[in-house]
């Protein structure tokens, strides 16, 4: 199993209260890799990212993706160290494409995976 693979089975165990489904973007490029639902914010898109450096590759379609679609847009990054992922607001694509994990700028505070399902129900509605 892949790596990003592996990490959708994470975001799916660890998120049970969100209705997840995953995209397969062959067809249309740059959409992101998971579509969420909650009652409490309606729809939004999350793309998967796995690294073994600092730097986080995005696509230019993945970019003009976030940068079309900045609310409720989200890529959330593990790397091969940390145990748990790092979120970012999909607005801050090009920035995160840029800096890599030193970006702090559209960084959401994430310590632990059980706080993830939270922090996303509490971006999507801001």
């Amino acid at each position: 199993m892949k790596n990003e693979s592996k990490f959708w089975h994470e975001v799916k165990k660890n998120t049970p209260n969100i209705k997840w489904t995953r995209l397969e973007s062959w067809a249309s490029l740059g959409v992101p890799d998971l579509l969420g639902y909650h009652e409490t914010c309606g729809f939004f898109t999350v793309e998967l990212k796995v690294t073994k450096s600092k730097k986080v590759s995005l696509s230019p379609h993945q970019i003009s993706f976030h940068m079309t679609h900045p609310v409720n847009s989200f890529i959330l990054v593990k790397t091969h160290e940390q145990r748990c992922p790092i979120l970012y607001e999909g607005a801050g694509a090009l920035e995160l494409a840029a800096c890599g994990l030193e970006l702090a700028a559209c960084r959401l505070p994430l310590a632990a995976w059980p706080e993830l399902e939270n922090l996303l129900l509490v971006a999507c509605r801001l």
